[in-house]
């Protein structure tokens, strides 16, 4: 995939992660209109003045719950994944790489963080100047040479530059809220149905309807979170091959973390953003593996690097 440049990058990822910010709350409104229009049998002057009252209380949760998860994103991601600051003396390699792409372009030099694990992989993440970092693991900074190492790193960069750890956080921090909203209420129909069986029916049709439409929406805003993070795959390897001047070199090193990539790391919205995610592909159904892998497939980014892009 040919690199469309720094600038227009940025743009289209500042613009789609306005339109996430608008996209997604008005999911979650029509998903509540959604529930009321089918749920109860009344009149739309009803059904409108049960949406208006309710409507403060959704987008004032809506608001409290993106605005704990993303500043809150940098802490949680160093306790999922257990790494720690890279100091400086302890790898004058990793830092004298990251300083010299930063330099080259100038940037602002991100965190250094590592991960104690065999395991070939490396993310990027942060929302500012002050949050960017770059993690890694001790396999890939050991069995990396330098130029395969630089080119995971400008990949990396890559991320930052393009605001991508930005806009990936925001879909991740709205589709957390439609998967904690679908978990709540199967909860409440796998557990409430002796209870529903007592009172009348009018309550149990709200909560499937209530439990469908969240799921609906929970999958199509999953689709859509997929096909972001497959697209910024293709565009980070087009910018570290335009940083580093050496598309083979990242090639390489993608063919090193192929089938070494599975860090232990408990959370899924994490997994989605290191350089390979080989394990969500292997979860997948085989008819939909496309639809729901996090990543491109790997065979297929080396041959667009072999290719020299």
């Amino acid at each position: 995939m040919e690199y469309i440049g720094l600038h227009n990058q940025i743009t289209r990822n500042n613009t789609r992660s306005v339109i996430l910010l608008i996209a997604f709350p008005a999911l979650i409104l029509s998903a509540v209109y959604a529930v009321l229009y089918f749920g109860l049998e009344g009149d739309f002057e009803e059904i409108n003045w049960m949406f208006l009252k309710i409507l403060p209380i959704v987008v004032v949760g809506v608001c409290i719950w993106f605005a704990i998860a993303y500043f809150s994103h940098t802490a949680i991601i160093k306790a999922t994944t257990k790494a720690h600051t890279l100091e400086r003396k302890e790898n004058m390699r990793v830092y004298n790489l990251t300083e010299n792409l930063c330099m080259s372009v100038g940037m602002t030099m991100p965190k250094l963080y590592v991960i104690d694990s065999p395991q070939l992989n490396a993310f990027a993440s942060g929302i500012d100047k002050n949050s960017y970092a770059i993690t890694l693991t001790t396999g890939i900074i050991e069995k990396l040479n330098d130029e395969e190492l630089e080119g995971v790193i400008a990949h990396e960069l890559t991320h930052i530059r393009n605001r991508d750890v930005r806009l990936l956080i925001i879909s991740i921090v709205f589709v957390g809220i439609f998967a904690f909203a679908v978990n709540i209420l199967f909860r409440s129909f796998l557990y409430g149905g002796r209870r529903r069986r007592n009172n009348n029916n009018s309550d149990g049709r709200l909560l499937i309807v209530a439990l469908v439409v969240a799921v609906v929406v929970y999958f199509l805003s999953i689709l859509f979170r997929f096909a972001l993070s497959r697209k910024r795959e293709y565009l980070a390897d087009a910018g570290a091959v335009e940083l580093t001047k050496n598309s083979h070199a990242l090639a390489s090193a993608l063919r090193k973390i192929s089938g070494n990539d599975d860090v232990e790391v408990s959370s899924d919205d994490v997994k989605q953003m290191f350089i390979e995610n080989g394990t969500a592909r292997k979860k997948s159904f085989s008819g939909f593996s496309g639809l729901f892998a996090t990543h491109p497939p790997i065979d297929k980014r080396i041959a667009i690097l072999e290719k020299g892009l």
